[in-house]
């Protein structure tokens, strides 16, 4: 199992329905890579975590760094894992969520992560959460 995460910016602010957009098409790749993982966003800015089997993960980081939406694509970790941590979803996100339950449910999907990605989210979250 591999897990990617990273952070990047869309060139211009996503509009919700451009989420969405991304979010099915996301949904229906990553179903046929065997690719799961959690996506957040506040305005232009994403964090996301993707895992699967290393070269389906790898493609969908190609496919997400040719997009010319985004920019500023930063990698903040890529190792191997003995299993996902983040669970079996097409693709989570903060999109299915009120405010009111983003902190929450963030929590709850990053409980059996490490320590460090589990701040990193949390911290993500929280800003998105009141902004």
């Amino acid at each position: 199992m591999f897990q990617f995460v990273y952070i990047s910016t869309m060139v211009q602010a996503a509009q919700p329905a451009q989420i969405d957009d991304i979010l099915a098409v996301s949904r229906r790749n990553n179903v046929a890579g065997e690719v799961t993982g959690l996506l957040l966003h506040r305005g232009r800015r994403f964090m996301q975590v993707l895992e699967g089997e290393r070269d389906p993960v790898l493609a969908t980081v190609a496919r997400i760094r040719s997009d010319p939406r985004h920019k500023a694509i930063v990698a903040l970790s890529e190792r191997a894992l003995p299993e996902r941590q983040f669970g079996n979803w097409a693709m989570a996100s903060d999109r299915d969520l009120s405010a009111d339950d983003l902190l929450a449910r963030v929590d709850q999907l990053t409980a059996a992560v490490g320590v460090n990605l589990r701040a990193q989210f949390m911290g993500y979250a929280g800003l998105a959460a009141v902004g």
